[in-house]
């Protein structure tokens, strides 16, 4: 009979990595390239709509950090999902997350072509585009 492991969580983050890990998560491509268009059409009201979206956020934060806390497991909001809502829910969670990070990793990788063809205006944006794309492949 083979013995069944269950997957366990480490931990070995200390409060420096979870900091940094915060930090890196908040300040991304989305601030600086998405908020310029947002600033330019709604002026300083786009304080206002980032304080009711980030108290939002804070919220929805918090209850996923009260569910780790009781329910320490690897598979995070998509574990919680399919046990609190059931399969079906649990599925659908980690599909959809799944796709997000795929639109934003193409988000960041068009910015980035974006941001190069400010400095670089004779190289075409599909270019660093492909550069990017290439590097990361490895």
């Amino acid at each position: 009979m083979q013995q069944q492991h269950k997957p366990h969580l480490l931990r070995g983050l200390n409060a420096r990595h979870i900091r940094f890990i915060a930090l890196g998560s908040a300040i991304g491509t989305g601030l600086f390239y998405g908020s310029a268009s947002a600033i330019k059409a709604a002026g300083p009201a786009v304080l206002l709509a980032y304080l009711i979206g980030g108290a939002a956020v804070f919220i929805v934060m918090r209850a996923l950090g009260e569910m780790a806390v009781r329910n320490p497991v690897s598979g995070s909001f998509g574990s919680y999902a399919r046990q609190y809502l059931g399969p079906l829910a649990g599925f659908i969670t980690g599909w959809t997350y799944t796709f997000e990070m795929v639109i934003v990793a193409l988000a960041d990788v068009t910015a980035f072509g974006i941001y190069m063809g400010l400095w670089y205006p004779d190289v075409p944006r599909w270019i660093w585009i492909l550069s990017i794309i290439s590097l990361s492949a490895r």
